[in-house]
């Protein structure tokens, strides 16, 4: 299969990081973007780019049509979807290939058999993986609360075509059900154009552990390991890590077995990654098979030392996996924390705007996965993601240390962000002792910072007076008529203000 010149479906730091790739490999690069993305940094990136239409996505990003116009245009000859958008739109597959493009995924019917995650517990319970005591089927209101009370309380409501924690309830006890539901059903209505919903047994205080997995087109399979992300927010993940602090070799081995079964039982190919819930005494259940490259892949690539977009690349063009299973290294520790523009002292809200000022981390074992720049604007219109910040060390401990220094090191400006918060979870007893689950950040442990406004705003003005002084003196030649001292001194004392 051809892949000569590669289009990226996609926007951000997901965007970036495809380019990147492709020029280690000397593959060139096009980009799309939707009007509100003009002066966005993957554009300014790639080899080429062209605009495909107005902000909202379901009138750019989303339409398939477009897509193929652009590769026919540019001469592109695969699709690399990144994640979200089209990444598992079993049509975009299909679509693709029906115009001799090479899709740089898994397979149309591989997306479809894990996009409705009933059918997916019903793929993995026939492959012997464990899966989480449910039902499989959607039913009636009526129905679910009676299988409900045959399960048990406590249980969970999931939209049965969700992800993203859209259309989840915890429902505690019988009386709160039907209320519950037609939040879950509405959520998931609004959200994936389907209201159908599916109860499981809802496991206590659990862990969300993820197994990495790669398929090739010669049947060859293998997992990387796991992943840590149970450190949420309203179901949305906030800190990954790799590995888990709570899995002993000996369940790695059951885990990636397990998610291969799955991942053999649709013939998989590409990356891919099988999500599991487990229980403080290490049993563990499948969740959903995730067709596409995971936001947090990154920390995998640390403990690994691979490129899991060249490896995207090279199955897609029909070349077979580069390692086999008893080659996969796994070395340290490392942890991502996702950066976001949005006010944590404002329930999380996003704050779009103009990047003012910005200054990222770098330095030994630190790496910033970024899609914006000084005097970038972050849309109101997609996820506010400014960053990924992961650090790698020999030990947990350590990795943590250096994630601390490098949030330490963060400026931005114009907008706001939530650093803080991720210095404080770096600081938080529980997160340091490995003591995780998905509820742990459901109790606030995390307080805004008081500050006078008078104070606040006479400090800024001051600075900002003294901040545009210096640079027009430095802006000067050395050894001005006017006697003033050389422009060195004033560069000087502008990077320090």
């Amino acid at each position: 299969m051809a892949v000569t010149k590669i289009l990226i479906a996609n926007r951000g730091e997901i965007a970036v990081r495809v380019i990147r790739t492709c020029r280690e490999m000397g593959i060139p690069t096009v980009a799309v973007y939707s009007e509100a993305d003009r002066g966005a940094l993957h554009v300014r990136m790639a080899d080429e780019a062209y605009c495909i239409g107005p902000a909202a996505a379901r009138e750019s990003y989303l339409v398939i049509e477009k897509i193929i116009d652009v590769c026919r245009r540019s001469g592109a000859d695969a699709v690399h979807p990144g994640y979200g958008f089209l990444s598992e739109n079993a049509e975009a597959a299909r679509a693709f290939a029906a115009a001799g493009i090479t899709f740089i995924g898994p397979r149309p019917e591989s997306i479809e058999s894990m996009g409705s995650k009933t059918a997916a517990r019903v793929v993995a319970l026939r492959a012997g993986c464990p899966v989480v005591p449910g039902i499989q089927e959607t039913m009636a209101d009526e129905e679910l609360l009676a299988a409900s009370q045959k399960i048990g309380f406590p249980v969970m409501l999931k939209a049965a075509m969700g992800g993203g924690g859209k259309g989840m309830r915890l429902v505690h006890k019988a009386e709160d059900f039907t209320s519950s539901l037609a939040r879950a059903r509405g959520e998931a209505l609004s959200s994936f154009g389907d209201d159908s919903v599916y109860v499981e047994k809802a496991i206590v205080q659990p862990r969300h552990i993820e197994i990495q997995i790669f398929g090739d087109t010669h049947g060859n399979h293998v997992y990387l390991h796991e992943r840590e992300c149970s450190v949420q927010r309203r179901h949305q993940k906030v800190i990954e890590e790799a590995p888990s602090p709570h899995v002993t070799p000996e369940m790695r081995r059951a885990m990636g077995e397990a998610a291969l079964k799955v991942a053999k039982a649709v013939d998989y190919v590409g990356a891919g990654t099988v999500e599991f819930l487990a229980d403080a005494d290490r049993n563990f259940y499948f969740l959903e098979l995730n067709t596409r490259l995971q936001v947090e892949h990154p920390v995998t690539e640390w403990i690994t030392g691979l490129d899991l977009v060249k490896w995207q690349i090279l199955v897609a063009r029909g070349e077979k996996l580069p390692m086999t299973q008893e080659e996969i290294p796994l070395n340290g520790w490392a942890i991502e924390c996702r950066v976001y523009a949005e006010d944590p002292d404002k329930n999380f809200m996003p704050s779009p705007g103009k990047i003012t000022f910005l200054r990222t981390p770098s330095g030994r074992n630190v790496r910033d996965d970024g899609g914006v720049y000084e005097g970038a604007e972050v849309p109101m219109f997609y996820d506010p993601m400014i960053s990924k910040l992961s650090t790698w060390g020999p030990t947990r401990l350590e990795a943590i240390e250096r994630m601390r220094a490098a949030l330490g090191e963060y400026r931005i400006g114009g907008i706001r962000h939530n650093i803080a918060f991720h210095e404080a979870l770096m600081e938080h007893g529980p997160f340091r002792e490995g003591a995780l689950h998905t509820g742990m950040l459901d109790k606030p442990f995390w307080k805004k910072k008081e500050q006078g406004p008078d104070l606040k705003f006479a400090v800024a003005a001051a600075l900002l007076h003294e901040l545009e002084t210096e640079q027009r003196r430095a802006a000067q030649p050395a050894g001005h008529a006017d006697g003033k001292p050389d422009a060195w001194k004033h560069w000087g004392r502008f990077n320090r203000l």
